[in-house]
């Protein structure tokens, strides 16, 4: 319970009234004053009916919407967060609140009860309540950015900076049969053969390639908490962006009709989905909840769980900075691409690249630039040494890195490498 701004005015001027009038009569009116401002708060005693629509699952960075309201008159709504890594903008309305909410975490994380300020009938007395239970809120990695790559992907508009389109993906190896040219018909399927023979364009259509493995290794360890910023404002982790990317690769695989696998790992198996259709689903339930753990990881250990299966695209999801930690990764690499495809994928660090770039202005830039030479050189040292033993290396800004991902995939569905 709450006296309002109304209230206390007017016990205020009863006190001030004291001054003018009888102590008694004075006393009298201050306190009938307080009495009926008590009985005005405890009119709107009883908890408000409170309904809130707030979404069961969210992407991480990706707004979402919470609506709160209450049919009683002079409620006041606010919407708490019980977690720091919940943001609710705006927090608070009268009668209606409908708010954004973004996410800047991946997990679970839980909405407060909402708090409500019911002022009585008179505007003097006021009763606080907490209506309903918390709200349990999943937090996925980007999947619409994942989802729109699956689609440009389907419908064959997907393109890399500095690649052409190529025309609809999948069209597979195996001729199925000879059909009449449609106008959406890729020119790489047209059969000059028969054109020539029937005097008007064919066209030949494959079987679909399907039940291809793709296999992701997410690196969990110390290396992948390291913080980014993407160029929007929103910060994130190596392991963030990542996931991102894993999840783009698992919805094309998906459409594609190829099987997807997932094994995370930092100094031991985290998590291991062996590869199945239609599993984009179940890779990112594996893995949307990771965190990086403070452990140098187990490449070694990571791929004994790949090995020895069929051929299949791999891609690992790692860091290159540390060296020390690289030469595990080199030294494991050739038990994958003695079957496999293999790819290592890999953010760019943008402050590495910002203290190339910039010119060096006093003494501490320019150590700053030295030491940002000597960590990318060591870099490139590793990209190479996994290029000789025929490894794809990609490094992309944390906001490239999954049309990457799914850019080398997808290449290699083409040239029939898995």
């Amino acid at each position: 319970m709450s006296f309002t701004a109304r209230s206390l005015w007017a016990m205020s001027a009863a006190a001030i009234g004291t001054v003018f009038l009888p102590t008694l009569v004075g006393a009298a009116v201050l306190t009938a004053v307080v009495a009926i401002s008590v009985a005005d708060a405890w009119a709107v005693r009883s908890a408000p009916v409170v309904d809130r629509a707030a979404p069961g699952a969210l992407s991480r960075a990706v707004p979402g919407e919470v609506v709160v309201s209450s049919p009683h008159p002079r409620t006041r709504l606010r919407q708490p967060v019980a977690s720091p890594d919940l943001v609710v903008e705006p927090q608070e309305g009268e009668g209606r609140l409908t708010a954004s909410i973004v996410a800047m975490r991946r997990g679970r994380h839980r909405l407060a009860p909402v708090s409500t300020r019911r002022i009585g009938p008179l505007g003097l007395g006021a009763w606080y309540h907490r209506v309903g239970d918390a709200h349990e809120i999943v937090v996925y990695p980007d999947l619409p950015a994942a989802a729109r790559l699956a689609t440009e992907v389907r419908v064959g508009m997907f393109r890399e900076e500095g690649r052409r389109a190529r025309g609809p993906l999948g069209l597979g190896t195996e001729l199925e049969s000879i059909r009449e040219y449609q106008p959406d018909d890729d020119i790489r399927q047209v059969n000059w053969r028969a054109t020539v023979r029937t005097g008007h364009p064919m066209s030949n259509t494959y079987r679909i390639e399907q039940d291809r493995d793709v296999i992701c290794m997410l690196d969990c360890g110390r290396l992948m908490a390291s913080s980014l910023t993407r160029p929007d404002g929103v910060e994130l982790t190596r392991l963030d962006a990542a996931v991102d990317a894993l999840a783009a690769v698992a919805a094309v695989a998906d459409e594609l009709g190829d099987r997807i696998g997932v094994v995370a790992f930092a100094d031991r198996i985290l998590r291991s989905v062996a590869p199945r259709r239609d599993g984009a689903d179940a890779a990112v339930d594996a893995v949307y909840d990771l965190e990086p753990a403070g452990v140098d990881s187990d490449y070694e250990a990571a791929v004994s769980v790949v090995a020895a299966r069929k051929r299949s695209f791999v891609l690992i999801l790692t860091d290159l900075l540390d060296p020390g930690a690289a030469r595990a990764l080199i030294g494991s690499v050739p038990a994958l691409t003695r079957h496999h495809n293999l790819v290592v994928a890999t953010v760019r660090d943008p402050a590495v690249r910002h203290a190339l770039e910039t010119a060096s202005a006093g003494e501490a830039e320019l150590a700053r630039t030295v030491v940002a030479a000597d960590v990318s050189a060591r870099k490139e040292a590793v990209q190479a040494a996994l290029r000789a033993r025929g490894v794809e290396v990609l490094e992309a800004p944390a906001q490239e890195l999954s049309r990457r991902c799914v850019g080398a995939y997808v290449r290699a569905k083409r040239l029939a490498r898995v």
